[in-house]
């Protein structure tokens, strides 16, 4: 703690010494009018710099039109205008110097919006994928064959990102990726992050982005990156809102339905989200083993397994939030989230047993039955500060998160002969798996402009998170309930970080602009097994160093550098040494011995016009954690758990393509090409693995008769590798069309999702004594048709937005004993 609290100390007086840096005192001003020469009240003006557009200040005209900015930086800046029932304007290049006080802008004029039906103002087209300068981002709604999909399904279609069996989210190739939801942690992983994902309609959605090596600003978690899916929210005064309904057929119906609602008077706004959201699938899962001697590697059993799966469930959302303007330069916030899930899982499975000749010796039946129910609420405070007219500014955050399952099971055993006589009693095991998860979090972020355009921030965080797990089994034997004290467990997990972060930006010339940053994060962390009486407690700090360099070489190209060090720390369910049943030979287990992995990051980028975007990547990872499969020959059995494999290289190249081809065609292109190489001991076997994998993901978008859009979009992924698990390739191909109805107020799509039924995963993994190989068949071939209507009235405020929640990357650990 003497580490952290002489950092602090460092912090504070950095950013005390900062606060008295003077600025030159120079203004920029001007008038904003329409085309009949009336001035524009309340129009929003934004100051961009020249070199890249990025944004210094927002404004808002008076009553005559005039808006002005003070104390601005010596540069070249554009101002530009955006207003209710008008096209935006753009100012030339503005360019203030060391003594030139001030300058006057010439009036902007704004022409009318080209349509305006209803007293609807029809704004142009966001483009599907936009590239910046530190992220991709996707606007899901340009986009019609998101129609009826899940969050998670609109991820798996992203550009770099694939989605495995379990739910197990990848970015490039990587995992690791941390997923925050309006800027705030999930605080789930694996299999629960995709349930939840799975919950969130494409609806509810408004962009995704897409960070693969964050500033120092965020948490340093996230080998791969970050993800932030923001939702929908307004921002207009008055009211305004959308309701949309999804019917959605693949073997099974699915329906989603959600309303969104703003309304904004005075210094208030308020913001709701409703949705429900009901979800029936299969999923067919066969499995092959071959066991092993373990000396002599000859063949001694063969096992082949077919799973058919259901699983049912009903997702409810809500997020009510309150924003309260006390003044134009101090904001309040509160914001409240809901989330519950009960549903049932069933899973009827059949095992072959045939010996080393492909002789059938017995077959075993299995019937498992679940009832599982997630819920979790969470609570969001947060404040903004404006400090002067120079953009200085104080934010802070606090959560708290409360996460609880439950998981009560049955799995009955049936045994029978090759001829398929019975052979021996039947044995049930029943488990009830409760689950209890508190998070509490706080932050407090300071920003403060420099001359010349500089920027200068620095913040503080802690977070404290508490896991409760039990896990209670019981055998029925002779008709008696017996309970079974090998399986039951009853494991606490404790955990506080504290970190703090100091950030600077600065041009270094016309054409080359800096961030460099550094970030301390100091880990504590407890374990105590309570029935077996075995602990650890771990105390750790790590050192995040970022930089990033931009050289404007000319108006077409930017080329860019940057590096990161990263950590990934294991999920909390996987450190929870539980064991979780599929059937009698089939589990996941939990690791308390899993170490944090750490990353380096390294990227070089080029960006020409704006539309192409080629990047060369480079990490190298040390302890990283991945899923690896253990068998034991003695017993027949075959689980899965998350283990530290060494080490990590990967190298890749990936270009970003977004053009407009001709007025009624857009194309979105993205591939990828990485190489993957693993090397370590793996369950005392010595294992080194090496693949290139190809990844292409493409949308063609398409406009005709003026109300009428169509896309196809698809991806392939080739063979490749992640830890001791070799994939096969996979990929699919969706469609859908849309209209523009009730006067542009309302939208009717409908989309054929995976149309030739190709999204299989197919994987093995063969080391030591493992030989095992495995498919994996879901719904994926689902058709939806959706209708969704927007109304509002009142008048855009475009001012801007801050991302709330300070909770780190907690909530992305929340779960999955084989996530991320």
């Amino acid at each position: 703690m003497r580490k952290i609290k002489n950092l602090l100390t460092v912090v504070v007086l950095t950013t005390l010494s900062f606060v008295s840096y003077a600025q030159t005192a120079t203004k920029i001003s001007g008038i904003i009018k329409d085309v009949n020469e009336k001035t524009l009240e309340s129009a929003t003006i934004s100051l961009l710099k020249a070199v890249d557009s990025s944004l210094v200040k927002v404004a808002i005209a008076d009553k005559t039109g005039r808006y002005q900015f003070e104390n601005i930086a010596t540069g070249k800046y554009l101002v530009n205008v955006s207003a209710t029932g008008h096209d935006a304007g753009f100012s030339s290049i503005v360019e203030l110097k060391e003594g030139n006080g001030a300058i006057e802008v010439p009036v902007i004029v704004l022409q009318p919006a080209t349509k305006n039906l209803g007293g609807v103002t029809v704004t142009s087209k966001k483009p599907l994928i936009e590239q910046k300068i530190d992220r991709m981002v996707i606007n899901v709604e340009a986009s019609v064959t998101n129609v009826g999909s899940s969050a998670l399904e609109v991820l798996e279609k992203s550009p770099g990102i694939t989605v495995d069996k379990d739910g197990n989210i990848s970015l490039k190739g990587k995992q690791g990726v941390v997923v925050l939801i309006d800027g705030r942690p999930s605080y789930l992983s694996g299999p629960d992050l995709a349930n939840m994902l799975r919950s969130m309609t494409s609806a509810q959605l408004d962009q995704i982005e897409i960070m693969t090596n964050p500033p120092a600003k965020f948490d340093a978690a996230g080998n791969a990156g970050v993800i932030n899916i923001k939702t929908k929210k307004n921002k207009q005064f008055g009211y305004s809102g959308s309701v949309t309904g999804v019917y959605s057929q693949g073997r099974y119906p699915r329906t989603n339905e959600s309303v969104n609602f703003n309304y904004r008077k005075g210094k208030v706004n308020l913001f709701t989200n409703l949705s429900y959201n009901y979800n029936k699938r299969y999923n067919n899962l066969d499995i092959q083993r071959n066991f092993r001697d373990k000396d002599t590697k000859q063949l001694l059993r063969y096992f082949d397994q077919e799973a058919k799966m259901q699983n049912e469930f009903r997702s409810y959302n809500a997020k009510v939030g309150m924003d309260y303007f006390a003044s134009k330069n101090t904001t309040l916030g509160v914001v409240f989230n809901g989330y519950s899930n009960p549903g049932e899982f069933g899973n009827r499975n059949t095992t072959l047993i045939s010996d080393a000749n492909g002789l059938l010796i017995n077959e075993t039946r299995a019937i498992a039955d679940f009832n599982q129910h997630w819920k979790n609420f969470s609570t969001n405070l947060n404040f903004r500060q404006v400090l002067d007219t120079s953009g200085q500014e104080i934010t802070a955050d606090v959560d708290y998160l409360t996460y609880s399952s439950t998981n009560n099971m049955e799995l009955s055993n049936y045994y029978f002969d090759a001829f398929g006589n019975s052979i021996s009693k039947s044995d049930t095991l029943l488990g009830s798996l409760p689950q209890e998860i508190n998070i509490y979090s706080g932050k407090i972020d300071y920003l403060r402009p420099l001359k010349k355009g500089a920027k200068f921030e620095a913040g503080i965080k802690s977070s404290i998170v508490k896991t409760d797990n039990n896990a209670n089994y019981d055998s029925i034997i002779n008709k008696q309930i017996v309970h079974d004290y090998n399986r039951s467990n009853y494991f606490i997990y404790e955990e506080n970080i504290n970190a703090a972060y100091v950030n600077l930006s600065t041009p270094m010339g016309k054409k080359i602009s800096a961030q460099l940053g550094l970030r301390v994060e100091n880990t504590r962390a407890k374990g105590n097994q309570v029935t077996t009486g075995e602990t650890f407690d771990r105390n750790y700090t790590q050192l995040f160093p970022t930089a990033y360099f931009q050289y404007k070489a000319s108006e077409k190209h930017n080329l860019g550098l940057n590096y990161g060090r990263r950590i990934r720390r294991p999920n909390y369910q996987s450190l929870n040494p539980f064991i979780e049943f599929i059937d009698r030979y089939t589990y996941e287990q939990g690791n308390p011995n899993l170490k944090p992995q750490f990353s380096h990051n390294i990227e070089l980028s080029h960006t020409f016009k704006g539309k192409l975007t080629t990047t060369l990547n480079y990490t190298k990872t040390t302890d990283i954690i991945q899923q690896v499969i253990e068998q034991n020959e003695d017993r027949n059995e075959t689980y899965v758990k998350q283990a530290n494999i060494a080490s990590q290289r990967q190298y890749g190249i990936a270009v970003n393509s977004s053009n407009e081809l001709t007025k009624w065609w857009t194309s979105n292109t993205y591939v990828n090409i990485s190489n993957n190489h693993y090397e370590g001991i793996v369950n005392d076997n010595f294992v080194s693995l090496d693949a290139t994998m190809f990844m292409l993901n493409s949308s063609q978008q398409f406009k005709f008769a003026k109300t009428w859009s169509a896309e196809v979009s698809g991806f392939y992924r080739s063979g490749g590798v992640e830890g001791v698990i070799v994939f096969k390739p996979m990929g699919m191909v969706s469609m859908g069309m849309g209209k523009q109805v009730l006067k542009n107020k309302g939208s009717v799509k409908l989309n054929v999702r995976d149309v030739f039924f190709t999204q299989r995963f197919k994987a093995s993994s063969n080391y030591g004594n493992v030989d095992a190989a495995f498919q994996n068949q879901n719904d994926s071939r689902v058709v939806s048709l959706s209708f969704s209507y927007r109304f509002s009235k009142g008048k855009v405020n475009g001012g801007p937005k801050r991302k709330t929640g300070g909770a780190g990357d907690e909530q992305n650990r929340v779960g999955g004993g084989s996530g991320n």
